[in-house]
C-alpha cells in the first residue's frame, strides 16, 4: 500500500510538472473584471444558458440565485429555464453521460466552480484560443488546451482562426514577438534548438467582429466567475465592514490605553 501511494504521488507530481511545462511559455491576455457589472452578468447568464448548458451542467447553481443579479422570477422562468419547470432546481442537462463519452471521448465537465479551478484568465483565453486543425477528430484545436476534445461551439460568432507560427533563433526574440501580439501567444522550443512563437490569426469571419466577440466572452467568463461563488461580493462587503469596525475599536482601545497610562504617570 505504501509503495502504491508513492507511485500515485509520483504520477501526480509528473502530471503537475507536465501541465506547468505546457503553460510555461504561454502568454495570456487578462480577462476583463466586471463582477460588479450587473448588465454584464445578466448577458453572461443568458449566453451560458444558450451556448453552454446544452452540454455542460452547473449542478451546484440554482436558477433562483439568478435573482441576485437583478433578474425577476418571470425573466428566469420565461427565458432561461429549458430543462426544468422549478425555479429552485439546479442547472442540469439532459445529455446522458454515456452519450457524452461516445461523442466527445469524455463527459463535458460541470462548470459550477470551473472559474475557481482554472481562473478567469484561463477561461477567457481558452474561449479565444480555438483554431482550425484538420488533423484533430473534431476539426478544432486550442492553444491554451492542446488536443482538447471540445469543438469550438462558438465558431459561428467568432469565425474560424488559424495557427500562425514564426521561428526565431533565440528565446528573447520569440518572447518579444509574443509580447507584440498583445494577446494570446505561446513560445516553445523546437527540436533544432530554436524557438517558435505561436499565435492565432483570423481565417474566416463570423457574425461578430473581434471586439464584439471578446466582449461576448468577457461577459460569459464574468458570469462563470460569479457562478463559482455567488456570495463572494457579499462576503467582501461584510469583510470591509468588519475591518472598519475593528479599526474603530482599535482606535478607541489605543486612546483608552494612553489615557490609562497617563493617569498612572
Amino acid at each position: 500500500m505504501k509503495k502504491l501511494a508513492m507511485i500515485a504521488c509520483a504520477v501526480l507530481a509528473f502530471a503537475g510538472f507536465a501541465a506547468h511545462a505546457q503553460e510555461a511559455g504561454l502568454r495570456m491576455a487578462p480577462a476583463p473584471d466586471n463582477r460588479l457589472d450587473v448588465a454584464s452578468l445578466q448577458r453572461g447568464a443568458r449566453d451560458f444558458v444558450n451556448y453552454c448548458l446544452t452540454c455542460h451542467s452547473a449542478q451546484y447553481m440554482r436558477y433562483n440565485r439568478l435573482a441576485d443579479i437583478g433578474l425577476t422570477p418571470g425573466q428566469i422562468t420565461g427565458n432561461l429555464m429549458f430543462a426544468t419547470s422549478k425555479i429552485g432546481d439546479t442547472m442540469t442537462v439532459a445529455m446522458r453521460e454515456d452519450d457524452a463519452k461516445a461523442w466527445f471521448g469524455a463527459p463535458p465537465p460541470d462548470l459550477s466552480v470551473e472559474a475557481r479551478v482554472r481562473g478567469r484568465d484561463w477561461l477567457y483565453n481558452y474561449l479565444l484560443g480555438f483554431y482550425r486543425d484538420d488533423k484533430s477528430a473534431t476539426g478544432w484545436n486550442n492553444l491554451v488546451f492542446p488536443n482538447v476534445g471540445m469543438p469550438n461551439v462558438l465558431w459561428q460568432l467568432s469565425g474560424t482562426g488559424k495557427r500562425i507560427e514564426r521561428e526565431f533563433d533565440d528565446e528573447g526574440s520569440a518572447e518579444a514577438a509574443a509580447i507584440a501580439v498583445k494577446g494570446l501567444a505561446m513560445v516553445e522550443p523546437t527540436k533544432d534548438h530554436k524557438y517558435m512563437m505561436v499565435s492565432i490569426g483570423p481565417d474566416t469571419p463570423g457574425t461578430m467582429t473581434r471586439t464584439q466577440y471578446e466582449a461576448f466572452v468577457g461577459d460569459l467568463v464574468n458570469y462563470l466567475d460569479y457562478m463559482s461563488e455567488p456570495v463572494r461580493d457579499e462576503r467582501i462587503h461584510l469583510g470591509i465592514i468588519v475591518l472598519a469596525f475593528l479599526g474603530v475599536l482599535f482606535a478607541l482601545a489605543y486612546a483608552l490605553k494612553r489615557d490609562y497610562w497617563k493617569a498612572l504617570h
